[in-house]
């Protein structure tokens, strides 16, 4: 059977001994700080305007149409290193193609949710994975200060140990299914792509019902007028269904960040199905034969052969956080394990509906190729902070830490908390 899920809530939790202190974020975008951590510095000089900005309970993607707008390019033409939380204040710089003009011969962008910082000019566009890293300081709602010292008690144990390297529900969107959109992408299988971009939801029925009604009934002008402003994405395709496009040529007019996101999320619920899995073995920080080592410096990979896995130097260099093990961002091309390790992860693959075969002709036809890499299934926590207090809107626990670029602090909240379900509004 096709497995649907997203496996963002874990089977087990690292820090299994701490009892999580429970309670809620995001209640406010006040609570929950990010702060991008740069790869290099503008030049200076450059094709490419860079900034530093603020945005404030939106989207990078929505934030990305907001500068695209003004300065009036195309959202392709802005580049940004990584995604960042919706209900949040979050700083991150971003980079718009604007040949021949500087920064400096544009007016200043005027948003209530968006500030520019600072802007510079580089030579280079702007792509996810280009920074060093987040900082996030979070506040926990609905908690007794006290417990401050089971959340030291986690933060800690990470710090050592490592966070599980799980995509968190930012990825996979309000109604938990931008993977199964990807999967129908990859399989060909538009039909199913916009049943899931827009039918009913079964893990929010209530969520734009009225629209979502219509587009079943093939009544696509009466439901663009029942979605919300700033539903872009539904209505961009409606609007191509009205106009009397199939169901491909409707879904490949979407801009291709979103289409390549919904690619992602799908690699990415694949890999968190094979994290589970090492969880529950108690592997997350060990290596077999077999196994895709993967070094944390540069993120290069090497496939563990057997003198490798017997070789007491393998475990110090787990410990000092050197290598780690990986799983697969499954597409062609992509450097694969050997033996029962990749026997598993193929079988994975298989459990959400597609083959390696599927992968090579996709990245033979498509346009949209996706790029097959290795992920640690663990991350260094660094720089832990924790403190309990009280302030206007109550008592809380704040957390404070850094990870590497890709990875999630939900992920690392969940070890904290131990929450039975969502942690709050995702982008």
């Amino acid at each position: 059977m096709l497995d649907r899920d997203h496996h963002v809530v874990p089977q087990s939790y690292l820090t299994a001994e701490t009892p999580g202190v429970g309670g809620v974020i995001k209640q406010r975008p006040e609570d929950f700080l990010v702060e991008e951590q740069p790869l290099y510095q503008p030049s200076g000089e450059g094709e490419h305007v860079y900034m530093l900005v603020q945005k404030r309970g939106m989207s990078t993607l929505d934030m990305v149409r907001v500068v695209a707008r003004h300065f009036g390019v195309k959202p392709g033409a802005v580049g940004f290193a990584g995604l960042k939380d919706k209900q949040a204040i979050t700083r991150q710089v971003i980079s718009v193609h604007t040949p021949g003009r500087k920064h400096s011969d544009f007016p200043m962008l005027q948003h209530e949710q968006v500030a520019v910082l600072w802007a510079d000019q580089h030579n280079n566009k702007l792509r996810p994975g280009h920074l060093a890293g987040n900082r996030f300081s979070i506040r926990i709602r609905g908690v007794e200060p006290t417990r401050v010292r089971d959340a030291h008690r986690v933060l800690q144990k990470l710090a050592v140990t490592g966070v599980p390297n799980r995509f968190g529900e930012q990825r996979f969107g309000m109604l938990a299914n931008n993977h199964l959109i990807g999967r129908a992408f990859v399989a060909g299988d538009f039909d199913a792509a916009l049943m899931e971009l827009l039918g009913p939801s079964p893990a929010r029925p209530d969520f734009n019902k009225e629209a979502r009604e219509l587009f079943l009934q093939k009544k696509y002008r009466d439901a663009i007028h029942a979605y919300p402003m700033q539903a872009h994405i539904e209505t961009r395709v409606l609007n191509q269904l009205d106009r009397g496009r199939d169901a491909k040529s409707a879904f490949l007019s979407l801009d291709e960040t979103t289409l390549r996101f919904y690619l992602s999320a799908f690699q990415s619920a694949v890999f968190n199905t094979l994290l589970d899995e090492r969880l529950s073995e108690n592997s997350l920080g060990t290596l077999r034969e077999g196994d895709v080592a993967v070094k944390h410096a540069n993120l290069a990979c090497f496939v563990v052969d057997g003198p490798t896995a017997a070789d007491p130097a393998l475990a110090q260099r787990l410990a000092s956080f050197e290598i780690s093990p990986s799983g697969p961002m499954w597409a062609a091309g992509m450097l694969r394990a050997s033996g029962e390790i990749d026997a598993r992860e193929v079988a994975a693959l298989a459990r959400s509906g597609l083959a390696p075969e599927r992968l090579d002709d996709f990245a033979a036809s498509s346009r949209y190729n996706l790029e097959g890499k290795r992920r640690p299934y663990r991350v260094p926590l660094t720089n832990p902070e924790v403190e309990g207090g009280v302030d206007e809107h109550g008592a809380y626990v704040r957390c404070a830490f850094e990870l590497p670029r890709g990875s999630f602090a939900t992920v690392a909240l969940r070890e904290v908390m131990k929450p039975e379900a969502g942690l709050g509004d995702e982008e």
